[in-house]
Order: structure tokens, then C-alpha cells, then sequence
């Protein structure tokens, strides 16, 4: 399968840029995919999602606080978006600063739940994003992607099969 990492123009803003992964083959990209699966569950929390990324991207940039980090290895940048303990949704991300985040899958944690890897589909969706954030590292350090002029987007190779993870 080939994807690719897009940025989200429309929600993207001055203070960070937003990014997703896009299925080639079926056009779908990682936050449609989380919203149209926990819209009908979680429409609150969908909805809390949104403006929490549409506040990062045009208010305040990618700050820690809106994080849960060390979501997957030491240094690879994946985190969840903040969940608070009565809440159900993770959306993981790539946080590269202030300035960019890489959106990934994500899904529905219950209450009784005290780790991601209790859930396959949680477990599945960081893992992932895990194997896309160490394949940017070593395009970043081969030279085939690299940081814009003004530090908040990724320019060069986007794309990737999963032969390449």
C-alpha cells in the first residue's frame, strides 16, 4: 500500500502546520478515519479534538501541555492527544515542536483500559506511526525530506509503501 504525509491546509495555520496520512488507494487519511469512527460514539470529544487542533495550528502552536508524550519509543515524538481520565478518544500524533504534528490513527480507550496495548486497534495505530516516524528520521538525515524555510512544514520524498516501514 502506498501512502503519503499530507498537510491539512484548511486546518493548518500561522503557530503549526498539520499533517495527515493519506491511503492512496482509497484516498482516506488518518483523521477523516478517526472522525468517521468515533463521530457516532464520541461526538463531544470528536468535536473537542477538532477545535483543540484548529487552536494549535492558529493560536498556540504545539504545546506539551495539550500532549500525552513518551506514547511511543524515547525521542521517535509520538504522543496522544491529552486525554483526560474521563475521556475515551486517543489521536496519536507525530509532535515535531511547537510548529508541526503529523497526525495518525487513533480510537476509543474504555475506562478500564491502563495501557494502549490492551486494545489490538490502539496497539496497531501507534505501532504504525511509529515505523512512519523513524522512516521521517531517515529521510531527514538522507536528505530526501527536509524542513521548509520557515521550519513548519516537510518538503521532499512524502511518500512511502509499506515495504519501507
Amino acid at each position: 500500500m502506498t501512502y503519503i504525509l499530507q498537510k491539512l491546509a484548511r486546518l493548518s495555520g500561522r503557530k503549526a502546520s498539520i499533517y495527515t496520512i493519506v491511503l492512496v488507494e482509497s484516498n482516506e487519511n488518518s483523521l477523516n478515519k478517526f472522525v468517521t469512527e468515533n463521530n457516532a460514539d464520541f461526538p463531544r470529544e470528536v468535536k473537542d479534538i477538532l477545535e483543540r487542533l484548529h487552536t494549535i495550528a492558529h493560536k498556540t502552536g504545539a504545546r506539551e501541555k495539550f500532549f500525552k508524550p513518551a506514547e511511543g519509543i524515547p525521542g521517535d515524538g509520538v504522543e496522544a492527544l491529552f486525554d483526560e481520565p474521563s475521556k475515551h478518544l486517543r489521536l496519536y500524533c507525530i509532535r515535531n515542536g511547537m510548529v508541526n504534528i503529523i497526525l495518525g490513527g487513533g480510537g476509543s480507550k474504555p475506562k478500564t483500559m491502563h495501557a494502549f496495548q490492551e486494545s489490538d486497534k490502539l496497539k496497531k495505530e501507534n505501532y504504525f506511526l511509529r515505523a512512519v516516524s523513524q522512516l521521517i528520521y531517515r529521510r531527514l538525515l538522507e536528505k530526501e525530506i527536509r524542513w521548509s524555510k520557515n521550519d513548519m512544514d516537510l518538503e521532499g520524498n512524502l511518500s512511502f509503501e509499506d515495504t519501507d516501514l
